[in-house]
């Protein structure tokens, strides 16, 4: 075999995987965004009714599993210790999928520019996503 053809037969192979693995790029972006379907309108009605006052709303927005490991007192101290007031903006990241979950870190943002960022794994339960957990994570 002579060198030319190994080297045109090399591009070709570089080429088909490079486009194998930007196929698979696209269709697990696609999956991501619709599975992630109905996960920010959760968040701003978490967000609204926690807000407002209405913390069993919240509460409710959760998980069997979640309430099953926080109840309801330790989720209003748990909010209590985020000191929500302060903050005034919310911004998204990018939502991640691990174990059929979705995992997504919000960042609330103060006037001050402090900046609060959580996590917030969802999980589907009869075809509606909801919080199974909420975890502070360390300011950048």
């Amino acid at each position: 075999m002579d060198w030319g053809l190994a080297r045109m037969i090399g591009s070709k192979v570089l080429l088909a995987g490079a486009g194998a693995l930007l196929l698979y790029w696209t269709i697990s972006a696609v999956r991501l965004v619709i599975s992630a379907r109905g996960i920010n309108p959760l968040i701003k009605q978490f967000f609204t009714q926690v807000a407002s006052g209405q913390v069993d709303g919240a509460y409710l927005l959760t998980t069997k599993n979640y309430r099953s490991h926080v109840n309801r007192q330790q989720f209003i101290r748990f909010l209590a210790g985020l000191q929500l007031n302060k903050y005034r903006n919310l911004k998204s990241g990018r939502p991640r999928i691990q174990d059929g979950q979705v995992i997504l870190t919000v960042k609330l943002k103060s006037e001050g520019n402090d900046e609060l960022p959580l996590d917030f794994t969802f999980a589907k339960v009869d075809e509606a996503w909801r919080v199974d957990r909420i975890q502070r994570l360390a300011a950048a």
